[in-house]
């Protein structure tokens, strides 16, 4: 009768592939034994369906009577009987209800990822049955990777396996015993293509040698696992039950109809003990910082930024600058001596992340940051004081509160490539500032540019400020905060990439998609954009590969936005325009949003470069443009720099400050109703700013208004000289 029973057996269906063989140990680790590893069936293809109902082959039932001690067992065992013609439609995402997974519980992610987004796992640690091109190769099947703008160029975006390839699998190799959690898969990204894989099974092994499925909890088969129904998606997938290995291969068994089997993938995965020490040691992702290294919802965020006033009231403020589109205000913490009043001759800074509500790192940057101000402030940290006592700082965590709170509920991991970009209204707020560089390009190119329209402080556009008007209320409150505020220097804090980009963030030839364009300022946001690029650990790594489809450390890590690619209405080329404010974008990771694992060593990537930022408002020349009668500060006098078309403004204590790199200048100071004053300025490379003061001179003419308004009469010189200016104009 058991003879008869193995005989049945093989009409088992071909779901029923993994290995029955008892456990051996492997470094105290629990595995298959060694044994072959088992003939692989066949896969789903566009030139070969998979077995089973779905690809046309017809199922009987074969009951089989066992007897055993006298107690009938009755089994069911399926038998494939010769196949109809196959059908056109794809194979559903399972190819037998025994294999199937119930996934009717909320799965939630249980190990962190194992890093091959945020790119800690290399190259070299993928591997592939086949690969359609370089492009498409397994290094590319990367949770959100990119592509580049053409298909079949060495960028492209997912791994996908050759079409003649029935049994196509990627691997990964962990390096290390590793506990396998789950799986988050999606589709290739294209422009032109549509690919992605609807189902697969996953395999383990430690010596890439033997290897063991994944078992169905409720069977005892080999599990397959839904994946995708479209190309963005992320799809989580938790494994039956842990596995702990080296290798894990993903097996995909269908895919789109007309499609490739193609995929971007992340593993959950938890490091293990190795108390031999076999292996190398795991790479540790830590800081010496105690700080709170976690994601903050918008309650969180309220309550640490609130912890961290407390802890430190004499050197810092809350404030909001106004509330989102669902009436989440947008939180500002200041740290000063004298927070909460500009000091004379104090530079204001700020830094501003979370504009696109998905990019989760430079919202939990400003939170470490202030944190770590707070305690080195009062632990005495020479540098820090410095920082606190001369610079002014503004630190405003989450532009677009509303979009993070949706990726937030999505899960760092699940929150795909662009959900939670935009704000509720849907509005892009990098592309929702007005647009200033055509106006003035056009007065440029008409010869009105600086005698009839000013190379500085461009009003706003008419049609900006009608009623109707698409601005949304977070980019409003963004620029109120701006001409409030006389600030110097700003970073906009995304994610993405690893890359500093500088103005113009907008090419000048219209409809362009990418052009170097620089501003008049090109010298100084080159040495801005250096100096971050240059202290970022990530950026410097000279090991590391592209995020997705530029290697940007080519060009050290800096490029102009608008060579990159073309953003009319950035918050960069406003805030260059509209004030006297400098500001770069800091793509600061090729993951938007980090698992929280990685927070530590994200920190420690952008700690020193954070703080070097902030101290090159000191770089150039600073001083007071003065009343030379009364010695009151002059508001709004005009800075003009030889051979620089851009000019600053003072403030309204007549302080201004003009970021320069070293050189020798020629400095005006022009006010009106004053003679205009030059003078020569020497920038050095020592740090701190070169005091370039002004005293100006009322004219004649407007210490003639002046007497006039007073109500006082006209001096007898001042009379007898403006008579002759009469005659001489009669």
């Amino acid at each position: 009768m058991w003879g008869l029973l193995l005989a049945l057996a093989t009409f088992a269906p071909a779901v029923d592939v993994g290995l029955g063989a008892p456990s051996t140990s492997v470094l105290g680790l629990t595995s298959p034994a060694t044994t072959k590893a088992p003939v692989p069936t066949p896969r789903s293809s566009p030139a070969q369906p998979s077995a089973g109902k779905e690809n046309g082959t017809s199922e009987q039932h074969v009951r089989i009577r066992v007897i055993k001690k006298k107690k009938i067992i009755m089994k069911k065992r399926k038998k494939l009987t010769s196949p109809r013609p196959p059908v056109t439609a794809r194979p559903s995402v399972t190819t037998s209800p025994a294999g199937t997974l119930d996934l009717s519980e909320k799965q939630e992610p249980d190990c962190p990822p194992l890093g091959l987004e945020s790119l800690r796992v290399s190259d070299n640690q993928l591997d592939a049955s086949s690969s359609q091109s370089f492009g498409l190769g397994p290094h590319r099947g990367r949770l959100n990777i990119q592509s580049g703008l053409e298909d079949g160029d060495l960028f492209d975006g997912a791994w996908c396996a050759e079409q003649q390839d029935a049994e196509p699998w990627l691997q990964v190799d962990a390096r290390h015993p590793t506990r396998f959690s789950g799986i988050i898969t999606q589709g290739r990204n294209s422009i032109w293509r549509y690919d992605w894989v609807t189902s697969y099974k996953v395999q383990f092994s430690n010596d890439s040698r033997t290897w063991w499925g994944s078992k169905n909890r409720s069977s005892g088969m080999d599990a397959i696992f839904p994946a995708n129904s479209d190309p963005e998606t992320p799809v989580l997938n938790l494994l039956p039950e842990p596995q702990v290995a080296r290798f894990i291969r993903l097996l995909p068994q269908t895919w789109l109809q007309g499609g490739a089997s193609c995929l971007r993938a992340e593993i959950l995965a938890c490091p293990v003990s190795d108390p031999n020490g076999l292996f190398p040691e795991v790479p540790v992702l830590g800081s010496s910082d105690s700080l709170d290294f976690r994601h903050h919802d918008y309650k969180a965020m309220r309550k640490l930024m609130k912890q961290v006033n407390e802890q430190c009231p004499n050197i810092t403020r809350i404030y909001s600058i106004g509330k989102s589109h669902q009436g989440l205000k947008l939180y500002v913490m200041e740290m000063s001596d004298q927070p909460g009043e500009h000091e004379l001759g104090e530079p204001e800074v700020r830094y501003v992340a979370g504009m696109h509500g998905n990019e989760a790192l430079g919202r939990e940057l400003l939170l470490l940051l202030m944190q770590f101000l707070c305690r080195e402030f009062l632990r005495g940290d020479p540098r820090v004081t410095r920082l606190l006592t001369e610079t002014r700082i503004h630190l405003l965590p989450s532009m677009n509160p509303d979009g993070y709170e949706t990726a937030f509920r999505r899960g760092s991991e699940l929150v795909g490539w662009a959900e939670g970009r935009w704000n509720h209204q849907g509005i892009d707020l990098n592309h929702n500032f007005a647009d200033l560089n055509t106006p003035l390009w056009e007065a440029e190119d008409e010869g009105l540019v600086p005698d009839t329209v000013p190379n500085h402080h461009l009003p706003l556009p008419t049609y900006y400020t009608l009623p109707n008007a698409t601005v949304a209320p977070e980019t409003w409150a963004v620029i109120k905060w701006m001409q409030r505020i006389p600030f110097v220097l700003s970073a906009n804090l995304h994610g993405g990439e690893l890359v500093v980009s500088y103005p113009f963030d907008m090419t000048r030839t219209p409809w362009a998609a990418r052009e170097l364009t620089p501003t008049p300022d090109e010298a100084v946001f080159r040495w801005l954009s250096t100096v971050y690029a240059g202290t970022n650990r990530a950026m410097q790594d000279p090991d590391r590969r592209p995020c997705h489809s530029q290697d940007f450390s080519l060009y050290g890590s800096i490029i102009n936005g608008a060579d990159w690619h073309t953003v009319p209405g950035s918050m960069n080329d406003f805030s260059y325009l509209h004030t006297n404010c400098f500001e770069v974008t800091v793509e600061l990771s090729c993951d938007k949003f980090p698992h929280e694992n990685e927070l530590p060593q994200e920190w420690e990537n952008n700690k020193d470069a954070l703080l070097t930022y902030l101290e090159q408002v000191r770089m150039g020349i600073a001083g007071v443009v003065r009343d030379k009668d009364t010695e009151l500060g002059i508001a709004d006098a005009v800075i003009s720099v030889d051979g620089i078309n851009h000019d600053v403004t003072t403030a309204w204590g007549g302080d201004y400050w003009r970021l320069l790199t070293p050189g020798d200048y020629m400095v005006t100071a022009s006010a009106e109703g004053y003679h205009t004053v030059t003078r020569s300025c020497r920038v050095t490379f020592e740090e701190g700013p070169v005091p370039c003061n002004f005293r100006l001179t009322k004219t004649p003419k407007q210490r003639l208004r002046e007497l006039l308004a007073a109500g006082a009469k006209v001096p007898p010189d001042l009379r007898r000289r403006l008579e002759r200016l009469r005659g001489q104009k009669n």
